[in-house]
């Protein structure tokens, strides 16, 4: 095989084969037909895109002995000597400017041009990089430019026409060429390629237009380059991203996917695999930006693959349009913007890492700035959110930054204020309850035999029915978009995954009663075994642990389990777990968040127990409530637990157990002795300050003003002073 440079040995020889350039070939065809051939040509355009081809494919046009004609014989001599790998003709001269700009050099040029040529038709000056000339030697050649003789004819290539003095200019006909679009280029070396007899993969040649930026010389010096390195399999997809220094198409994939899914975990570990990888910055944040540009266009134009708007293998614009859809378009719009403003800002960047993930963190995050595009975006978010939920198409999954929760508490029981903010900021309020008996020093309980119930408090009057809530979930005067299973997530909260289309009836508490007995389950639900319902009570006191162990290892799987997931079942060896839909079923199935439960079990518990997910549509009716998610359904009744024995699994100190009016114990199977009610100790004052590293202290239980001013950037307009 020939050594010669790929993009030499396919010169074209003719206007014919110029390939995107119909606006200047077709013209010049014309004129050499109508043999209205002008003395002076200037050619200006980018680099590579054939500006001194066709320079030489005139001077052959004009000295064919057939021409001057369009279509040059290829036979006589002077097309031989112009030919793609001929010797040259001495009636057509090339000048490199750069190097001969100078005065002195279009002296002896203008000298030399008077003189008759030796053989052909036309002597013919190329002049290359004509905007390296001096203004002395423009002004030198200005006279035979001007008025040539008869059998000189002048060639101007250049990238930057407006450096050619205009006395020069004006006396050429100009003709500007272009970048070649990627389609046609894109298909021109597909069929060079055919012709080299390699064999290249689909992803390969979209890879090797975009690094030619339009340019044929460019792009087939690239191909050039991946042919000569190519294997026995030939020019693979893997080999063209690492040689060209392009991203992986798998970790644009994760980027995005965790854009959509408000991940903040994934899309960091995504930074750090390209750093790790030795990968550039710069260029994967420039590929991310040509990523999102392309989703934005599919999101506007579903078609625009079929309409040449998008230049990518049909297997990746399939993953692109899965993508766009799961997208707003303000959302895709800001995120596109914040990464070309970072592109912008990285350059000079002492750390580049740093810079990348500011980016990231910046897209993450549409809460942390007060633009119109930010709003859009957490409107789209939620607007997504109650779609899915009214489809059933499983959980939304957004990001919106802040607290865990942040509502104004009304009167809270020692000890239970996460509770009672979560429920306050999903819209159950807690009603008054009396103050409960002071907490004792936490003792270790056994999970397998629970502590006797201690007697129940004297019977408080019934509670007022729950008015219904309006139209669209909301109460009024409640936080807009309240965690409802109907709103997908709660704002200013981590995403959650709630049952789509299925609220929950208000429950109405009734009084406690002597025996009281289980419910029946829904319809619909699973009947688990006898010996899978008692072991199930045993979980479901350690089930809060569980769910803090596993929200120290992902986020997103305790947001799933703690609020769509119930311990429905427990043998032994098997836990069995009920999930409010098939969606968030299938999505804890899918996203890996049984490997994250089970590793959290195995390192924190020292238990490797299988885990089985089902459909449980009851919600954990006539099961003990559970916490770490869910809300309350009743006010909590205060109790006092007792001294248990000691046990195998210590949990953390709970100074008050809540249960729902009407449920069986958690695993009562004889009634136990109960004890005296007794009146409530003092508390001490050092006992009753929270430590510093309490894990229930929480400091987002703000007051109305202060979270409309931290989450919506309120201000204060006016204030009235109720008396």
């Amino acid at each position: 095989m020939s050594s010669l440079a790929l993009y030499r040995r396919y010169r074209p020889e003719s206007f014919a084969e110029v390939i995107g350039q119909e606006h200047v070939t077709d013209p010049l065809q014309q004129a050499l037909r109508n043999n209205r051939v002008n003395h002076a040509y200037l050619f200006s355009g980018p680099r590579g895109c054939g500006k001194t081809t066709s320079a030489r494919i005139l001077a052959r046009c004009l000295n064919c002995e057939q021409g001057p004609t369009p279509t040059p014989c290829g036979e006589c001599q002077s097309c031989r000597d112009l030919a793609r790998n001929g010797p040259g003709s001495i009636d057509v001269i090339e000048i490199d400017a750069a190097s001969h700009g100078g005065v002195d050099d279009a002296r002896d040029l203008r000298e030399k041009a008077f003189f008759g040529p030796a053989s052909s038709r036309y002597k013919i000056y190329i002049i290359d990089e004509a905007h390296m000339v001096t203004s002395a030697g423009f002004n030198a050649l200005l006279k035979v430019v001007e008025e040539p003789p008869e059998h000189l004819k002048f060639i101007f290539a250049t990238t930057e026409p407006e450096k050619v003095i205009g006395t020069i200019r004006s006396r050429t006909h100009h003709y500007p060429f272009r970048l070649v679009p990627p389609g046609t280029l894109r298909e021109y070396l597909g069929e060079v390629c055919g012709r080299e007899n390699s064999h290249v993969e689909d992803g390969v040649l979209p890879l090797v237009v975009r690094a030619g930026a339009g340019s044929v010389r460019d792009s087939m010096s690239v191909m050039d380059q991946l042919l000569a390195g190519a294997g026995d399999d030939g020019v693979t997809y893997a080999m063209a991203t690492s040689l060209l220094g392009y991203t992986d198409l798998s970790l644009l994939d994760s980027v995005v996917d965790a854009f959509a899914a408000g991940d903040g975990a994934a899309a960091f570990e995504v930074v750090d695999r390209v750093i790790e990888g030795g990968n550039d910055p710069r260029r994967f944040v420039a590929d991310l930006l040509e990523r999102l540009r392309d989703l934005v266009i599919l999101a506007a134009v579903p078609d625009a693959a079929e309409k040449g708007l998008i230049d990518a293998p049909a297997d990746v614009v399939e993953r692109m349009q899965a993508q766009a859809s799961v997208f707003g378009a303000a959302e895709l719009s800001r995120a596109a913007d914040l990464v070309n403003q970072g592109l912008t800002e990285m350059r000079g960047a002492t750390s580049p890492r740093l810079q990348v993930e500011l980016i990231c963190a910046r897209v993450l995050l549409p809460a942390a700035f007060d633009d119109e595009r930010s709003l859009q975006t957490r409107l789209d978010r939620l607007e997504r959110g109650a779609s899915f939920a009214a489809a059933g198409a499983g959980p939304a999954m957004g990001y919106v930054p802040g607290p865990q929760a942040h509502a104004p508490v009304a009167v809270v029981p020692p000890g239970d204020g996460v509770a009672a903010a979560r429920a306050a900021v999903r819209g159950d309020a807690p009603e008054a309850v009396p103050p409960a008996a002071p907490a004792q020093p936490a003792q270790p309980a056994q999970y397998a035999a629970p502590a006797a119930p201690v007697a129940p408090a004297p019977a408080a009057p019934a509670p007022e029915p729950t008015p219904e809530a309006p139209a669209g979930g909301q109460r009024p005067g409640a936080w807009p978009a309240a965690a409802a299973p109907e709103s997908g997530r709660r704002p200013g909260g981590w995403p959650t995954a709630s049952a789509p289309g299925m609220a929950p009836a208000p429950v109405t508490p009734a009084a406690p009663a002597p025996a009281p007995a289980a419910p029946a389950p829904a319809p619909g639900a699973p009947q688990p075994s006898p010996g899978m319902t008692q072991g199930a009570a045993q979980v479901r006191n350690m089930w809060p642990d569980i769910l803090e162990a596993v929200k120290n290892r992902r986020r997103f799987t305790w947001i799933l389990l703690s609020q769509n997931a119930q311990v429905t079942g427990f043998d032994g060896a098997t836990l069995q777990i009920g999930f409010l839909n098939a969606g968030a079923r299938d999505n804890f199935a899918s996203s890996g968040s049984e490997d994250v439960l089970k590793q959290a079990l195995a390192e924190q518990f020292n238990m490797q127990w299988k885990i089985e997910a089902i459909v449980d549509p009851s919600g954990g009716a006539g099961q003990p409530p559970q916490t770490g998610g869910g809300r309350p359904s009743a006010p909590p009744a205060p109790q006092r637990p007792a001294a248990p024995a000691p046990q195998q699994y210590e949990s953390r100190p709970a100074p008050a157990q809540h249960q729902q009016p009407g449920a069986a114990p958690a695993a009562a199977s004889a009634p136990q002795p109960q004890a005296a009610p007794e009146s409530p100790r003092p508390v001490a004052p050092e006992d009753d300050t929270p430590e510093a590293d309490d894990p229930d202290l929480v400091d987002s239980a703000l007051s109305g003003h202060d979270l409309i001013v931290r989450e919506l950037g309120a201000t204060v307009v006016e204030e009235f002073t109720n008396e």
